[in-house]
């Protein structure tokens, strides 16, 4: 099922991409939570596969040059990287590369780190990319990726049925649906990551009115990706109306409105024999009930009465 359009995607991409330096700052607050996060493994990556880079999310964390040697740079848009260039912090330019992450052409184990910083949320088949990138990893190489997860927008998502509802009598499929987190740990362990790890950070910014905030995802290139999507324009009455209930219901005292932005990581390592691995079944040497000081039943076993 192609829930998502690509080819509008890329156009999409093509249109934000020569202001989109203004409006790339979860990109870069993502960059930054990732380059914690390759700060505290203690090793370098000689090359490192960015897929969805957009204007250079890797090149411009805030890395040591020395952390990473080269860096190839993905994106489904070309004109993402002829926008405006920035100093980029390692010691090479990045290699560019036009590619679509669902049809990844690098081969097997050519690469030691691979991350994606807030693209993989508009892929069709995401297991199936997982897979792809897991075999571009040498044995322990690393992936990180950042995907925008299931609250994102939710005030938007609210506020919009409300007034479809309300105005035209119906719903139409307007803000994609995110992962789940509990979702990812699964979707990492298919893919045959080894050690995979997930966690989130929710971020909320507050914007004057709910048509700044469309404004600023119009220039990110994330509206209505979805193949499903009404075709037609929005009716002038019905954003009018969402515009009123979202200021109603998301507004703070000063009137500035919120939107929330819910941004996943995930991290797992490509399969080596070096890494840690679980005990098998029944090799533990001491029992559970000694540690917890505690007698030890059989399962099923109603417990006696209670001694005096």
């Amino acid at each position: 099922m192609q829930l998502f359009d690509r080819t509008l995607l890329r156009r999409r991409r093509d249109r934000a991409a020569p202001g989109f330096s203004a409006h790339d700052f979860l990109i870069r607050h993502a960059g930054e939570d990732v380059a914690e996060r390759l700060m505290a493994v203690n090793r370098s990556f000689p090359l490192a596969l960015d897929l969805g880079a957009h204007q250079g999310a890797l090149s411009h964390a805030p890395l040591p040059e020395d952390k990473i040697g080269t860096i190839i740079e993905t994106d489904l848009s070309p004109a993402m990287f002829a926008g405006p260039e920035q100093k980029v912090r390692q010691k090479t330019r990045p290699l560019r590369l036009a590619a679509d992450e669902e049809a990844l052409p690098f081969a097997e184990e050519s690469a030691d780190l691979v991350t994606s910083l807030l693209s993989l949320h508009l892929v069709n088949d995401l297991p199936g990319t997982l897979i792809q990138i897991r075999r571009i990893l040498k044995p322990d190489g690393l992936f990180i990726g950042a995907l925008f997860g299931g609250e994102t927008l939710s005030e938007l998502r609210e506020a919009m049925s409300l007034a479809e509802i309300e105005c035209e009598g119906g719903l139409s499929p307007r803000i994609a649906p995110f992962t789940e987190i509990r979702d990812l740990g699964g979707l990492m362990q298919r893919a045959g990551f080894a050690l995979p790890v997930t966690d989130a950070d929710k971020l909320t910014v507050r914007y004057a009115t709910p048509m700044h905030l469309l404004n600023e995802l119009r220039g990110m290139g994330e509206t209505n990706m979805l193949s499903e999507r009404r075709k037609t324009p929005l009716r002038r009455a019905t954003l009018m109306r969402m515009m009123e209930i979202y200021q109603e219901k998301f507004s703070d005292p000063d009137g500035r409105i919120r939107a929330t932005f819910d941004i996943h990581y995930v991290t797992g390592w490509a399969p080596h024999e070096s890494q840690q691995k679980p005990l098998r079944p029944g090799s533990a040497k001491t029992r559970l009930a000694d540690a917890l000081g505690v007698s030890e039943r059989p399962a099923g076993e109603k417990p006696g009465p209670k001694q005096e």
